[in-house]
Protein backbone atom coordinates (compact mmCIF):
# COMPACT_ATOMS: atom_id res chain seq x y z
CA UNK A 1 0.00 0.00 0.00
CA UNK A 2 1.32 3.38 -0.96
CA UNK A 3 1.38 6.33 1.46
CA UNK A 4 -1.12 8.17 0.06
CA UNK A 5 -3.51 5.25 0.18
CA UNK A 6 -2.21 4.22 3.45
CA UNK A 7 -2.80 7.83 4.77
CA UNK A 8 -6.59 7.73 3.41
CA UNK A 9 -7.09 4.60 5.14
CA UNK A 10 -5.74 6.02 8.43
CA UNK A 11 -8.27 8.99 7.84
CA UNK A 12 -11.17 6.61 7.64
CA UNK A 13 -10.55 5.01 10.69
CA UNK A 14 -10.55 7.95 12.46
CA UNK A 15 -13.76 9.50 10.76
CA UNK A 16 -15.33 6.64 11.83
CA UNK A 17 -14.39 5.58 14.96
CA UNK A 18 -14.30 9.64 16.33
CA UNK A 19 -10.45 8.58 17.20
CA UNK A 20 -7.95 11.72 16.34
CA UNK A 21 -5.55 10.35 13.54
CA UNK A 22 -2.72 10.87 15.45
CA UNK A 23 -3.67 8.82 18.22
CA UNK A 24 -4.22 5.85 15.32
CA UNK A 25 -0.99 6.81 14.46
CA UNK A 26 0.69 6.46 17.77
CA UNK A 27 -1.35 3.13 18.30
CA UNK A 28 -0.52 1.59 14.71
CA UNK A 29 3.89 2.35 15.97
CA UNK A 30 3.03 1.01 19.70
CA UNK A 31 1.96 -2.40 17.69
CA UNK A 32 4.91 -2.33 15.66
CA UNK A 33 6.74 -2.05 18.40
CA UNK A 34 5.36 -4.79 20.03
CA UNK A 35 6.00 -6.50 16.55
CA UNK A 36 9.50 -5.86 16.42
CA UNK A 37 10.18 -6.85 19.98
CA UNK A 38 8.38 -10.61 19.05
CA UNK A 39 10.26 -11.11 16.39
CA UNK A 40 13.78 -9.60 16.51
CA UNK A 41 14.05 -8.37 19.87
CA UNK A 42 14.90 -9.95 23.39
CA UNK A 43 13.23 -10.66 26.81
CA UNK A 44 12.73 -7.82 29.01
CA UNK A 45 13.68 -5.05 26.12
CA UNK A 46 11.39 -1.66 25.51
CA UNK A 47 11.53 -1.02 22.12
CA UNK A 48 9.74 2.09 20.56
CA UNK A 49 8.23 2.69 17.34
CA UNK A 50 7.37 5.90 15.40
CA UNK A 51 5.38 5.92 12.08
CA UNK A 52 6.44 9.37 11.00
CA UNK A 53 3.15 10.67 9.20
CA UNK A 54 4.27 12.46 6.10
CA UNK A 55 6.86 9.75 4.63
CA UNK A 56 5.58 6.76 6.12
CA UNK A 57 9.08 6.24 7.30
CA UNK A 58 9.46 3.64 10.32
CA UNK A 59 11.79 4.26 13.14
CA UNK A 60 13.15 1.88 16.05
CA UNK A 61 14.43 2.46 19.31
CA UNK A 62 15.70 0.77 22.60
CA UNK A 63 14.74 2.60 25.68
CA UNK A 64 17.12 2.16 28.51
CA UNK A 65 17.21 4.15 31.98
CA UNK A 66 19.95 6.15 33.23
CA UNK A 67 21.43 4.78 36.05
CA UNK A 68 24.24 5.64 38.72
CA UNK A 69 26.20 2.56 40.91
CA UNK A 70 24.52 4.04 44.01
CA UNK A 71 20.90 2.97 42.33
CA UNK A 72 22.43 -0.90 42.10
CA UNK A 73 21.13 -3.58 44.40
CA UNK A 74 24.37 -5.56 44.96
CA UNK A 75 24.83 -9.33 44.66
CA UNK A 76 24.46 -10.04 48.58
CA UNK A 77 21.42 -7.55 49.09
CA UNK A 78 19.63 -9.36 45.34
CA UNK A 79 20.28 -12.74 47.10
CA UNK A 80 19.28 -11.83 50.97
CA UNK A 81 15.52 -10.01 49.34
CA UNK A 82 15.14 -13.50 47.02
CA UNK A 83 15.73 -15.96 50.00
CA UNK A 84 13.33 -13.49 51.46
CA UNK A 85 10.63 -12.77 49.78
CA UNK A 86 10.52 -16.32 48.35
CA UNK A 87 10.02 -17.84 52.29
CA UNK A 88 7.24 -15.65 52.89
CA UNK A 89 5.13 -15.68 49.34
CA UNK A 90 6.42 -19.35 48.66
CA UNK A 91 6.87 -18.25 44.69
CA UNK A 92 9.80 -17.12 42.58
CA UNK A 93 10.37 -13.38 42.66
CA UNK A 94 11.03 -11.04 39.33
CA UNK A 95 13.42 -8.92 38.69
CA UNK A 96 10.51 -6.22 38.58
CA UNK A 97 9.56 -7.08 43.03
CA UNK A 98 13.39 -6.78 43.50
CA UNK A 99 13.46 -2.97 44.04
CA UNK A 100 13.67 -1.43 47.79
CA UNK A 101 13.17 2.17 48.95
CA UNK A 102 11.75 4.37 47.07
CA UNK A 103 12.50 8.32 45.51
CA UNK A 104 16.13 9.27 45.50
CA UNK A 105 16.85 5.98 48.20
CA UNK A 106 15.24 3.87 45.47
CA UNK A 107 17.76 0.72 44.72
CA UNK A 108 17.19 -1.39 41.60
CA UNK A 109 18.59 -4.92 39.90
CA UNK A 110 20.78 -3.46 36.77
CA UNK A 111 19.16 -5.17 33.71
CA UNK A 112 21.80 -4.10 30.90
CA UNK A 113 18.69 -4.66 28.24
CA UNK A 114 16.43 -2.07 30.57
CA UNK A 115 19.28 0.10 32.18
CA UNK A 116 22.60 1.80 31.10
CA UNK A 117 25.16 3.40 33.60
CA UNK A 118 25.77 6.90 33.20
CA UNK A 119 29.17 6.92 31.94
CA UNK A 120 28.15 4.83 29.13
CA UNK A 121 24.69 6.74 28.37
CA UNK A 122 26.75 10.24 27.96
CA UNK A 123 29.18 8.45 25.25
CA UNK A 124 25.70 8.46 23.16
CA UNK A 125 24.10 11.82 24.93
CA UNK A 126 26.35 14.69 26.43
CA UNK A 127 23.29 16.26 28.13
CA UNK A 128 21.66 12.94 29.55
CA UNK A 129 20.98 12.92 33.09
CA UNK A 130 20.16 10.28 36.14
CA UNK A 131 16.95 8.64 35.82
CA UNK A 132 16.35 10.13 32.16
CA UNK A 133 15.56 7.51 29.80
CA UNK A 134 17.93 7.32 26.94
CA UNK A 135 16.73 6.07 22.96
CA UNK A 136 19.39 4.36 21.15
CA UNK A 137 18.21 3.85 17.42
CA UNK A 138 17.77 0.15 16.20
CA UNK A 139 18.27 -1.04 12.63
CA UNK A 140 14.73 -0.72 10.92
CA UNK A 141 12.94 -3.90 9.95
CA UNK A 142 9.66 -4.09 7.84
CA UNK A 143 9.69 -8.25 7.38
CA UNK A 144 7.50 -9.96 10.14
CA UNK A 145 6.69 -13.05 10.82
CA UNK A 146 2.97 -14.33 11.37
CA UNK A 147 3.03 -14.75 14.85
CA UNK A 148 4.45 -10.88 15.30
CA UNK A 149 2.09 -10.05 12.80
CA UNK A 150 -0.80 -11.24 14.50
CA UNK A 151 0.34 -9.70 17.46
CA UNK A 152 0.67 -6.46 15.92
CA UNK A 153 -3.11 -6.85 14.54
CA UNK A 154 -4.22 -7.74 18.51
CA UNK A 155 -2.80 -4.62 19.69
CA UNK A 156 -4.05 -2.33 17.11
CA UNK A 157 -7.34 -3.92 17.86
CA UNK A 158 -7.05 -3.50 21.75
CA UNK A 159 -5.98 -0.05 21.33
CA UNK A 160 -8.68 1.51 19.39
CA UNK A 161 -11.43 0.24 21.57
CA UNK A 162 -9.40 2.03 24.57
CA UNK A 163 -8.78 4.97 22.46
CA UNK A 164 -12.53 4.85 21.48
CA UNK A 165 -13.93 4.44 25.36
CA UNK A 166 -11.79 6.80 26.46
CA UNK A 167 -12.92 9.90 23.58
CA UNK A 168 -16.78 9.00 24.45
CA UNK A 169 -15.89 9.28 27.76
CA UNK A 170 -14.57 12.56 27.38
CA UNK A 171 -17.58 13.56 25.04
CA UNK A 172 -20.19 12.75 27.49
CA UNK A 173 -18.33 14.16 30.74
CA UNK A 174 -17.73 17.50 28.49
CA UNK A 175 -21.55 17.31 27.67
CA UNK A 176 -22.80 16.79 31.21
CA UNK A 177 -25.65 19.67 32.09
CA UNK A 178 -26.64 19.23 28.20
CA UNK A 179 -29.33 17.90 26.35
CA UNK A 180 -28.60 14.57 24.11
CA UNK A 181 -31.18 12.71 21.51
CA UNK A 182 -31.35 9.44 22.35
CA UNK A 183 -33.18 5.78 20.70
CA UNK A 184 -35.18 3.66 23.06
CA UNK A 185 -33.37 0.01 22.79
CA UNK A 186 -34.38 -1.45 25.63
CA UNK A 187 -37.11 -1.13 27.92
CA UNK A 188 -36.73 -2.96 31.73
CA UNK A 189 -38.10 -2.39 34.99
CA UNK A 190 -35.33 -0.70 36.63
CA UNK A 191 -34.01 1.20 33.72
CA UNK A 192 -34.59 2.41 30.32
CA UNK A 193 -31.86 2.23 27.82
CA UNK A 194 -31.05 3.98 24.91
CA UNK A 195 -28.44 4.88 21.93
CA UNK A 196 -27.07 8.10 22.05
CA UNK A 197 -24.36 7.64 19.61
CA UNK A 198 -20.68 6.64 21.23
CA UNK A 199 -21.79 5.72 24.40
CA UNK A 200 -25.18 3.58 26.32
CA UNK A 201 -27.23 5.50 27.75
CA UNK A 202 -29.57 4.74 30.65
CA UNK A 203 -32.54 6.47 32.40
CA UNK A 204 -33.36 4.91 35.91
CA UNK A 205 -36.80 4.62 37.13
CA UNK A 206 -36.30 7.54 39.13
CA UNK A 207 -35.32 9.94 36.16
CA UNK A 208 -38.44 9.37 34.48
CA UNK A 209 -41.68 11.30 33.80
CA UNK A 210 -44.19 9.33 35.73
CA UNK A 211 -46.90 8.40 33.41
CA UNK A 212 -44.91 8.44 30.49
CA UNK A 213 -44.16 5.25 28.52
CA UNK A 214 -41.75 4.25 26.59
CA UNK A 215 -40.70 1.52 23.79
CA UNK A 216 -38.09 0.49 21.33
CA UNK A 217 -37.42 2.94 18.41
CA UNK A 218 -38.54 5.68 20.12
CA UNK A 219 -36.96 8.60 19.92
CA UNK A 220 -36.31 11.30 22.90
CA UNK A 221 -34.45 14.38 24.48
CA UNK A 222 -32.85 13.91 27.64
CA UNK A 223 -30.93 15.61 29.90
CA UNK A 224 -27.03 14.48 31.00
CA UNK A 225 -26.53 14.00 34.81
CA UNK A 226 -23.38 12.11 34.53
CA UNK A 227 -21.30 9.93 32.55
CA UNK A 228 -19.61 7.09 34.42
CA UNK A 229 -16.81 4.34 33.29
CA UNK A 230 -17.62 0.73 33.16
CA UNK A 231 -15.19 -2.12 31.82
CA UNK A 232 -17.76 -2.25 28.74
CA UNK A 233 -16.75 1.56 28.03
CA UNK A 234 -18.54 4.89 29.02
CA UNK A 235 -22.29 4.65 30.78
CA UNK A 236 -24.43 7.89 30.66
CA UNK A 237 -26.76 8.80 33.52
CA UNK A 238 -29.46 10.72 31.65
CA UNK A 239 -33.01 12.36 32.75
CA UNK A 240 -36.34 13.18 32.00
CA UNK A 241 -37.33 15.05 35.52
CA UNK A 242 -34.85 17.85 35.96
CA UNK A 243 -35.72 21.16 36.07
CA UNK A 244 -32.58 22.31 33.63
CA UNK A 245 -34.19 19.96 31.07
CA UNK A 246 -36.50 22.81 30.49
CA UNK A 247 -34.05 25.47 30.07
CA UNK A 248 -32.32 23.41 27.65
CA UNK A 249 -35.09 22.73 25.45
CA UNK A 250 -36.28 26.35 25.27
CA UNK A 251 -32.75 26.95 24.02
CA UNK A 252 -32.94 24.65 21.38
CA UNK A 253 -35.98 26.40 19.84
CA UNK A 254 -35.51 30.17 20.91
CA UNK A 255 -32.63 31.82 19.37
CA UNK A 256 -32.62 34.74 21.48
CA UNK A 257 -31.44 32.63 24.52
CA UNK A 258 -27.99 31.19 22.79
CA UNK A 259 -28.09 35.04 21.83
CA UNK A 260 -28.25 36.23 25.25
CA UNK A 261 -31.31 38.40 24.83
CA UNK A 262 -33.55 36.14 27.05
CA UNK A 263 -32.29 34.75 30.55
CA UNK A 264 -34.21 31.90 31.97
CA UNK A 265 -33.57 32.89 35.38
CA UNK A 266 -35.90 30.19 37.35
CA UNK A 267 -37.35 26.99 37.15
CA UNK A 268 -40.36 25.05 39.14
CA UNK A 269 -41.14 21.92 37.59
CA UNK A 270 -43.40 18.95 38.65
CA UNK A 271 -42.43 16.60 36.08
CA UNK A 272 -45.22 14.98 33.70
CA UNK A 273 -47.76 17.61 35.16
CA UNK A 274 -46.63 21.31 35.03
CA UNK A 275 -43.73 23.92 35.31
CA UNK A 276 -43.22 27.36 35.61
CA UNK A 277 -40.38 29.38 33.74
CA UNK A 278 -39.16 32.71 35.04
CA UNK A 279 -37.46 34.81 32.04
CA UNK A 280 -36.61 38.26 31.69
CA UNK A 281 -34.55 39.94 28.66
CA UNK A 282 -31.36 41.81 28.47
CA UNK A 283 -32.29 43.90 25.63
CA UNK A 284 -35.54 46.82 25.65
CA UNK A 285 -37.87 46.08 23.05
CA UNK A 286 -38.07 42.09 23.44
CA UNK A 287 -40.75 40.36 24.98
CA UNK A 288 -38.76 37.22 26.75
CA UNK A 289 -42.57 35.67 27.17
CA UNK A 290 -43.41 35.99 23.75
CA UNK A 291 -40.06 34.94 22.46
CA UNK A 292 -40.68 31.78 24.62
CA UNK A 293 -44.19 31.35 23.43
CA UNK A 294 -43.20 32.05 19.52
CA UNK A 295 -45.75 33.01 17.02
CA UNK A 296 -49.10 30.77 17.70
CA UNK A 297 -47.53 29.16 20.09
CA UNK A 298 -44.84 27.11 18.20
CA UNK A 299 -42.05 27.38 20.24
CA UNK A 300 -43.51 26.28 23.37
CA UNK A 301 -45.34 23.96 21.83
CA UNK A 302 -42.45 21.94 20.65
CA UNK A 303 -41.07 21.98 24.06
CA UNK A 304 -44.73 20.78 25.65
CA UNK A 305 -44.90 17.69 23.07
CA UNK A 306 -41.42 16.87 23.62
CA UNK A 307 -42.05 16.54 27.26
CA UNK A 308 -45.52 14.60 26.27
CA UNK A 309 -47.64 17.55 27.05
CA UNK A 310 -46.80 18.84 30.25
CA UNK A 311 -47.94 22.19 31.42
CA UNK A 312 -45.33 25.25 31.07
CA UNK A 313 -46.59 28.59 32.33
CA UNK A 314 -43.99 31.20 31.33
CA UNK A 315 -43.96 34.46 33.61
CA UNK A 316 -42.04 37.42 33.80
CA UNK A 317 -39.31 37.44 36.26
CA UNK A 318 -38.55 41.03 38.35
CA UNK A 319 -36.09 42.21 40.84
CA UNK A 320 -39.04 43.38 42.54
CA UNK A 321 -40.16 40.47 45.03
CA UNK A 322 -43.82 41.75 45.18
CA UNK A 323 -44.14 41.64 41.79
CA UNK A 324 -42.41 38.44 41.01
CA UNK A 325 -44.67 36.71 43.67
CA UNK A 326 -47.32 38.37 41.94
CA UNK A 327 -46.38 37.32 38.58
CA UNK A 328 -45.83 33.51 40.25
CA UNK A 329 -49.08 32.96 40.70
CA UNK A 330 -50.29 33.30 37.11
CA UNK A 331 -52.57 32.45 35.59
CA UNK A 332 -54.69 33.62 39.19
CA UNK A 333 -54.88 37.35 39.52
CA UNK A 334 -53.34 39.36 42.60
CA UNK A 335 -54.81 42.25 44.38
CA UNK A 336 -51.87 42.66 47.01
CA UNK A 337 -48.54 41.13 48.12
CA UNK A 338 -47.61 41.86 51.58
CA UNK A 339 -43.58 41.69 51.67
CA UNK A 340 -42.77 39.82 55.57
CA UNK A 341 -39.77 39.14 57.62
CA UNK A 342 -37.71 35.75 56.62
CA UNK A 343 -38.63 35.49 52.79
CA UNK A 344 -41.99 34.85 54.17
CA UNK A 345 -45.25 36.67 52.06
CA UNK A 346 -49.04 37.05 52.01
CA UNK A 347 -50.83 37.21 48.95
CA UNK A 348 -54.18 38.75 48.28
CA UNK A 349 -56.07 37.39 46.02
CA UNK A 350 -59.81 37.98 44.88
CA UNK A 351 -62.35 35.54 46.48
CA UNK A 352 -63.46 34.11 43.18
CA UNK A 353 -59.60 33.52 42.02
CA UNK A 354 -58.74 31.89 45.03
CA UNK A 355 -59.18 28.16 43.80
CA UNK A 356 -56.92 29.07 41.08
CA UNK A 357 -54.42 30.56 42.74
CA UNK A 358 -54.38 27.41 44.90
CA UNK A 359 -54.23 25.18 42.03
CA UNK A 360 -55.42 21.28 42.28
CA UNK A 361 -53.86 19.44 44.97
CA UNK A 362 -52.17 23.36 45.77
CA UNK A 363 -50.01 22.65 42.93
CA UNK A 364 -49.98 26.18 41.69
CA UNK A 365 -48.89 27.98 44.69
CA UNK A 366 -46.77 25.08 45.47
CA UNK A 367 -44.65 25.85 41.85
CA UNK A 368 -44.78 29.47 42.96
CA UNK A 369 -42.99 28.91 45.97
CA UNK A 370 -40.26 26.83 44.10
CA UNK A 371 -39.95 28.64 41.89
CA UNK A 372 -39.33 32.14 44.14
CA UNK A 373 -38.21 30.96 46.72
CA UNK A 374 -40.62 32.27 48.68
CA UNK A 375 -42.91 31.18 51.82
CA UNK A 376 -45.99 31.95 50.11
CA UNK A 377 -49.42 32.44 52.20
CA UNK A 378 -52.83 32.77 49.73
CA UNK A 379 -55.60 34.66 51.23
CA UNK A 380 -58.94 35.41 49.75
CA UNK A 381 -59.85 39.07 50.06
CA UNK A 382 -62.70 38.33 52.27
CA UNK A 383 -60.72 36.54 55.02
CA UNK A 384 -58.23 39.21 54.85
CA UNK A 385 -60.53 41.55 55.60
CA UNK A 386 -62.03 39.49 58.56
CA UNK A 387 -58.50 38.69 59.88
CA UNK A 388 -57.86 41.99 59.75
CA UNK A 389 -60.90 43.02 62.26
CA UNK A 390 -60.17 40.45 64.27
CA UNK A 391 -56.49 41.42 64.48
CA UNK A 392 -54.84 38.02 62.55
CA UNK A 393 -53.23 40.21 60.21
CA UNK A 394 -49.40 40.36 61.09
CA UNK A 395 -48.11 43.75 60.52
CA UNK A 396 -44.34 45.31 62.16
CA UNK A 397 -41.45 47.75 61.04
CA UNK A 398 -40.25 44.96 58.58
CA UNK A 399 -43.17 44.93 56.58
CA UNK A 400 -43.30 46.33 52.92
CA UNK A 401 -47.02 46.19 51.19
CA UNK A 402 -47.16 46.32 47.37
CA UNK A 403 -50.40 46.95 45.88
CA UNK A 404 -50.22 44.62 42.42
CA UNK A 405 -52.55 46.35 39.92
CA UNK A 406 -55.02 43.81 38.67
CA UNK A 407 -58.71 43.02 37.56
CA UNK A 408 -60.34 41.02 40.52
CA UNK A 409 -63.31 37.98 40.42
CA UNK A 410 -64.34 36.44 44.32
CA UNK A 411 -63.71 32.26 46.67
CA UNK A 412 -62.93 31.89 50.57
CA UNK A 413 -59.86 29.38 51.33
CA UNK A 414 -56.43 29.91 51.67
CA UNK A 415 -53.43 28.04 52.10
CA UNK A 416 -49.47 28.52 53.24
CA UNK A 417 -46.71 26.12 50.93
CA UNK A 418 -43.01 26.33 52.12
CA UNK A 419 -40.45 26.74 49.12
CA UNK A 420 -39.24 22.99 48.19
CA UNK A 421 -35.20 23.02 47.04
CA UNK A 422 -34.95 22.83 43.59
Amino acid sequence: MDLKSFSSAIAEIAEERGIPEDKIYDIISEAIASAYKKEYGKKKQKIVAKLEKKTGELLFWQVKQVVIPEMLLSDEEIQELKSRRAESEQRPVSDEELEVGEGEERKIRFNPERHILLEEAVKIEPDIKVGEELKIPLETKEDFGRIAAQTAKQVILQKIREVEKEEAYKEFSDREGEVVSGIVQRVEKSAIFLDIGRASGILPHKEQIFGETYRPGQRLKLFVLKTETTPKGPLVVLSRIYPKLISKLFELEVPEIGAKQVIVRAIAREAGSRSKVAVSAEEEGIDPIGALVGQRGTRINAVINELGGEKIDVILWDEKPEKFLANALSPAKVLEVRVLPKNRAQVIIPDDQLSLAIGKEGQNVRLAAKLTGWKIDVRSLAQFEEDKKEGRVPFGEDEEVAKVETSTEPDAESTETEPEPQ
